[in-house]
């Protein structure tokens, strides 16, 4: 009987190596199930070799497919390069997109089944690019990249799905490509440092926030001409409208508010300061409407909480902690779940919008910036 430590005989070593080779070729295959970087089944080394095939297409039908296939949240991690994908019924991470560069602005296609985020140079890096990619969600493939100004960071799809209206940062314009031949149509000055993108729910409104100038430009989307700008509070970020498209709120992230717009005058008629956490003050940067347009919900960045504003009211109903730096904020299509990226704890938080609590706290990538859902 050999004793622990004791070498084995050369045979014994060649059988050894066999079976771990194989174990391991075993869990590749398991590893390259889609694009997944979730949790695999386990494959033992003894598994006779002639059953294994029917195991691994049973294993990828019953497990890859079906965590794809729920409802999904998409996350684009900036300092990285990655999408971080999480199936919501579970929140559980179920994948990871290499996608390069610095990933920000992340939106979905009308028909949900392709992924678009915005691409740009990382700070002080040469390696990068200004470009939109689409993403098929199935595969998780980039199958296509389209032409932007320098630094984009959001856009919007228009409601056709033909267009992307991008903000870039850099050029202090916003364009419009053409999605079908990969062309900018049009360019418009918007004002400095553009940022936040919004397509009202009848598709016919195009308002982006200008940082440095503090200003919301209006774009027809009919023309692709801006029509009216409108200041609000010091550098605005994002924008949302009301499932009715009657009103229209814009964060200010140095302003530590967020605008009320009537829509159909492209008018500021209120304005709701957000409070900070007592050590930090509010800079509020993603907005999100509930899909009964009661509610409004707003990222508050280094207050590192969520403000729950009541519509009717314009009142602030209560603050949610969550992670390190929130900036972007989605809202599941039933209004039950919120989803905040936290751009420096590296997390995501998900929030009961029953209770107003945390009920879940999932890793993300590094510098998680934006979030979509795919019901």
């Amino acid at each position: 009987m050999k004793e622990f430590g004791e070498k084995k005989g050369r045979g014994e070593e060649e059988e050894t190596r066999r079976v771990g080779d194989a174990a391991t070729r075993r869990e590749k295959l398991f590893s390259s199930c889609f694009f997944s970087a979730s949790p695999r089944p386990r494959v033992p080394a003894s598994l006779p070799l002639p059953l294994f095939p029917l195991i691994l297409i049973f294993a990828l039908l019953s497990s890859c497919t079906r965590e794809m296939r729920g409802p999904l949240a998409f996350v684009s991690n900036e300092r990285d390069g990655t999408i971080t994908i999480i199936n919501t019924a579970t929140n559980r991470v179920v994948s990871t997109i290499q996608v390069g560069a610095r990933a920000r602005g992340i939106h979905l296609s009308p028909d949900n089944s392709h992924l678009f985020v915005a691409l740009s140079y990382p700070t002080n890096s040469r390696r990068g690019e200004d470009k939109i990619a689409e993403i098929d969600v199935a595969s998780g493939s980039v199958i296509a990249k389209y032409d932007a100004g320098t630094d984009p960071e959001n856009f919007i799809i228009s409601a056709d799905g033909a267009r992307l209206y991008i903000a870039n940062e850099d050029a202090g314009t916003a364009s419009v490509t053409d999605m079908k031949t990969n062309h900018v149509v049009a360019t418009m000055v918007v004002g400095f440092e553009p940022e936040g993108v919004a397509l009202s729910p009848d598709g016919r409104w195009i308002y982006v926030t200008s940082e440095t100038n503090s200003m919301v430009s209006v774009i027809d989307a009919q023309s692709n001409k801006v029509i009216k700008t409108f200041l609000v509070d010091a550098r605005p970020r994002e924008a949302a409208f009301s499932p009715d498209g009657a009103w229209a709120y814009v964060s200010a992230e140095n302003g530590g508010t967020v605008s009320v717009v009537d829509v159909k005058s492209h008018t500021v008629v209120d304005r709701i300061q957000i409070p900070g956490n007592g050590e930090q003050p509010a800079k509020p940067k993603g907005v999100v409407v509930s899909p009964d347009g009661k509610t409004v919900y707003v990222a508050t960045g280094r207050a590192n909480s969520v403000a729950v504003i009541d519509a009717a009211s314009r009142k602030v109903l209560a603050m949610i902690a969550v992670g390190e730096r929130p900036w972007g904020i989605a809202i599941t299509p039933d209004g039950r779940r919120l989803y905040t990226a936290n751009g420096i704890s590296n997390d995501i938080s998900v929030i009961d919008t029953a209770t107003n609590k945390v009920i879940s706290t999932i890793r993300a990538g590094d510098g998680p910036w934006g979030v979509v859902i795919r019901p």
